[in-house]
């Protein structure tokens, strides 16, 4: 009779451990194709963001270079030349605060497209299912020792 309750403890642990590993290799290919959905959606979010921000730079350029253009002809209709002076460093500035601008905006694409992106620290069900396992053929082999 004993024989036939450790027989049965085995097929029992077999039968657990089996479960465990399908129900793993279910819940890995799910993790994986969540995976898949998020990796699209990532890419498809850095690709907008990617183009709004081409489309700030080019409008920051027109509008700098029609400002530009809009004080160096106020500056040569009272006769002093645009490229000397005080007017370069009018002109100058404005370009510089359009170049900062940028940066700050460039500095805040950077960010968020970081901010999207999976950590590598992110569970996605491999080892744990092997674990789980590991435990119950502990237990298993435990109370057939006993």
């Amino acid at each position: 009779m004993g024989a036939l309750s450790s027989i049965a403890t085995v097929l029992g642990a077999g039968a657990t451990i089996y479960g465990q590993v399908r129900q793993a290799g279910a819940q890995n290919a799910a993790s994986k194709a969540q995976a898949e959905i998020n990796a699209g959606q990532q890419l498809a979010r850095q690709q907008v963001l990617l183009a709004q921000q081409r489309e700030a730079a080019l409008q920051r350029q027109a509008v700098l270079a029609r400002t530009v253009a809009s004080a160096r002809a106020r500056l040569a209709a009272a006769g002093v030349s645009p490229d000397t002076g005080s007017a370069a460093a009018v002109t100058g500035g404005m370009a510089g605060e359009a170049a900062a601008a940028q940066g700050a905006d460039d500095a805040t694409l950077r960010a968020r497209l970081a901010d999207g992106r999976s950590s590598l620290l992110n569970p996605d069900g491999t080892v744990t299912a092997l674990l789980r396992s590991g435990r119950s053929f502990g237990t298993i082999a435990r109370t057939l020792l006993d």
